[in-house]
């Protein structure tokens, strides 16, 4: 699984709707608002690395009021729940 994480600027006076239109793209699995320079960032994670550029430039940046996007490709994930399972295995094994 191939994880990008997208920082979004929006027309400011629609951010609820473009968030959702983003939502409503297949690959997107999250959309946080934020603050700061970018007003969104939207979770996208893909099989391939070619998906990537149907979904970004394809659709996500043709969302109207979409005004800039910029990519950050993950290289690997930490998470407290990845690390709550590396922990757990074998675990029940050993009691």
């Amino acid at each position: 699984m191939i994880t990008a994480i997208v920082h979004v600027k929006a027309a400011v006076d629609r951010i609820p709707e473009i968030a959702e239109a983003i939502t409503a793209i297949d690959a997107v699995s999250e959309v946080y608002s934020v603050t700061g320079e970018f007003d969104l960032v939207a979770m996208v994670r893909v099989r391939v690395h070619d998906e990537l550029a149907e979904v970004i430039p394809g659709r996500l940046n043709k969302v109207p009021g979409v005004l800039h996007t910029e990519t950050h490709i993950a290289f690997r994930t930490y998470s407290r729940h990845d690390l709550e399972a590396a922990f757990a295995i074998g675990l029940d094994d050993a009691l």
